[in-house]
C-alpha cells in the first residue's frame, strides 16, 4: 500500500561476545525500515571484518558460516532501503575507511541536503569516490579532516554537514552515535549486561533482550569506550523536531517513541479523526497493516465495529516474479484481497494512515465494491501530503502527489470513494502530544503537510529531489 518509504536502519553494539551474531538479531528487528540490502562490519581486536548481502537480514544472516567471517566483540550493522537508484554492491553500508590513526566503519540513516555541493568540494580537492551514496561524503569529510583525535574529526564534520541524519560507528576503540541537531532521525541507547548498544528503534533492543536506557538527544554525541559512556553536544542548543512520519508510519508499532509505543500514538491519531468525523458507516475497515491502530481507535471512539475486510498476504514481497503483463496487472490484488463475508452490503469506514499518489487507495476502494460494498467512506488518519521530503524519506515529487494538485472533492472523485476526508493538523498535534508542555504543543518535523521545512535545501533542483547521488538516476541511494 505505501508509497512513502523509510530509508534505513542502523543498529551498534559494543565489548560483547558474538556481536556480529546480536547485530543480525537487531537488523532483522529493524527490517521494516529497508529490504534491499543489508550488511555488518565488526572488529575483532586487530582487524575490522566486512560483509554485505543484496536482500533480507534472514536470507544472508543466519547462517554461521558468513557470521563466521564477522569475529569480535565490537559490530555495526545497516538496513537498506530499496530506491529506483543504483543497486550496486558498493551502495549496501556500512562504509569502512583505513584512516590516519585507524580504521572506522559507518551506518547511515538520513540525508544530507548539501551533499552534492561538499562532494564537489571534495572531488576538486582531489577526494575519489567509490560509492554513490552521501554517506561517503561523511567518511571523506572525516579523512580529509586536519584534527588530530577521531571525535574531533567527526565534530569536524558533522559541522559541514546539513539535513536529517542518524549514524552509528565503530573505531578501533569505540562504539559512537549521533543525531542530528534537530533530531530528524531517531537513535537510542541500550544496555546488554554490560554492553551498550546504539539503534534506530528500541524494537531491536527488544529482540536481543537489551534494556531501553533512552534516546539519544537532537544534536548529542554519544561516545562509548571501556563501557563508559561519554555524551557530546558540540551544537547551539535547538529545540528537538524529530520526523513526524517515526509517529504516523515508519516506526514499528512496538518502539518507543518519547516514552509512549509508536501503536499508542496511533491509535490516538484513529480517536481524533473519528472525533472530527460525521458518525456514518457499518463497520471500520483498516487498510493492513498500517491502518490497524488508527482504525480500532476510530472504532473505539465511535463504538462501531471493527472489521478486517482486507486480508494482507504477507507472502508477496519485493522479490516477486511478475512474467507476465496478465499478473503485473492484478496489481494490489496480489497483496490484498477483499473479506468478503464481512463486506458485503455494508457502508464501510475505509481507514489508512495516510495518502500519497492515491493509485493504490483507488485499487482498494474498487476492490471493496466488486466485493459488494454498498459504502466506501475513506478516512486518513494524518492531514493532506501537500510537499516532498529532503531529510531522508524516499517519496514522490510535488506534481506526483495527489493532495498537492487536487481538491479534495476531486481527490475523492479519483479515488472512487463516496467521501474522504483527512485528519486535520490541529487533530494530528492532538493525537500525538498527550499533553502540552507549557501550554505549547512540541514541534514535529512537519513540512510534508504545512511546506515549513526545518532545514536549507542546498541540493535542490526545481522540485525534483535531488537527494543523494547515483550514476544512473540521481535518485536516494541511502
Amino acid at each position: 500500500m505505501k508509497e512513502i518509504k523509510e530509508k534505513c536502519g542502523v543498529f551498534g553494539i559494543y565489548n560483547i561476545d558474538d556481536a556480529s551474531a546480536i547485530t543480525a538479531l537487531g537488523l532483522h528487528a529493524l527490517q521494516h525500515r529497508g529490504q534491499e540490502g543489508c550488511g555488518i562490519v565488526s572488529f575483532d581486536g586487530k582487524t575490522f571484518h566486512s560483509e554485505k548481502r543484496h536482500g533480507l537480514v534472514g536470507d544472508n544472516f543466519t547462517n554461521k558460516d558468513v557470521l563466521k567471517k564477522l569475529p569480535g566483540k565490537f559490530a555495526v550493522g545497516h538496513n537498506r532501503y530499496s530506491t529506483t537508484g543504483e543497486t550496486s554492491m558498493r551502495n549496501i553500508q556500512p562504509f569502512f575507511a583505513d584512516l590516519h590513526g585507524g580504521g572506522i566503519a559507518i551506518a547511515h540513516n538520513g540525508n544530507l541536503t548539501n551533499a552534492l555541493r561538499l562532494r564537489e568540494n571534495l572531488v576538486k580537492d582531489g577526494a575519489i569516490f567509490r560509492t554513490t551514496s552521501d554517506t561517503e561524503t561523511i567518511v571523506q569529510l572525516i579523512a580529509k579532516s586536519k584534527r588530530t583525535r577521531i571525535i574531533d574529526k567527526i565534530i569536524d564534520t558533522l559541522f559541514q554537514i546539513q539535513g536529517g541524519f542518524a549514524l552509528t560507528m565503530i573505531t578501533n576503540k569505540k562504539l559512537i552515535g549521533v543525531r542530528d541537531p534537530l533530531g530528524i532521525r531517531p537513535l537510542v541507547l541500550g544496555k546488554l549486561k554490560n554492553s551498550y548498544v546504539l539503534a534506530s528503534e528500541s524494537c531491536a533492543l527488544d529482540i536481543i533482550g537489551a534494556k531501553f536506557i533512552r534516546e539519544v538527544e537532537n544534536g548529542e554525541i554519544i561516545v562509548i569506550e571501556d563501557n563508559n559512556i561519554q555524551s557530546i553536544k558540540p551544537f547551539p542548543k535547538k529545540k528537538s523536531r524529530p520526523c513526524v512520519f517515526e509517529y504516523i508510519y515508519f516506526a514499528r508499532p512496538d518502539s518507543l517513541l518519547d516514552g509512549k509505543s509508536a501503536y499508542e500514538y496511533r491509535k490516538n491519531l484513529g480517536h481524533e479523526l473519528a472525533r472530527e468525523s460525521k458518525n456514518f458507516g457499518d463497520i471500520v475497515v483498516p487498510v493492513p497493516d498500517s491502518g490497524v491502530p488508527a482504525a480500532l481507535g476510530y472504532a473505539q471512539h465511535k463504538q462501531m465495529n471493527f472489521e478486517l475486510g482486507l486480508i494482507r498476504n504477507h507472502y508477496v514481497g519485493r522479490t516477486f516474479i511478475e512474467p507476465t503483463q496478465n499478473i503485473r496487472s492484478l496489481g494490489v490484488k496480489l497483496k490484498l484481497s477483499a473479506n468478503m463475508s464481512s463486506i458485503n452490503n455494508k457502508s464501510i469506514i475505509l481507514i489508512d494512515d495516510s495518502l500519497v499518489r492515491g493509485t493504490t487507495c483507488h485499487k482498494i476502494v474498487k476492490m471493496l465494491y466488486e466485493a459488494g460494498a454498498k459504502e466506501v467512506h475513506v478516512k486518513i488518519a494524518c492531514p493532506e501530503i501537500k510537499y516532498p521530503d529532503f531529510y531522508g524519506i524516499d517519496m514522490p515529487s510535488k506534481k506526483e502527489l495527489l493532495a498537492a494538485n487536487k481538491s479534495l472533492n476531486e481527490m475523492n472523485k479519483f479515488i472512487g470513494s463516496d467521501t474522504l476526508s483527512f485528519l486535520s493538523l490541529d487533530g494530528l498535534y492532538k493525537g500525538l502530544c498527550f499533553k502540552k508542555r507549557n501550554n505549547i504543543y512540541p514541534q514535529f518535523t512537519d513540512h510534508y503537510f504545512t511546506g515549513k521545512y526545518p532545514i536549507e535545501r542546498v541540493d535542490q533542483n526545481n522540485d525534483k529531489i535531488v537527494s543523494q547521488l547515483s550514476l544512473l538516476s540521481g535518485k536516494s541511494n541511502n
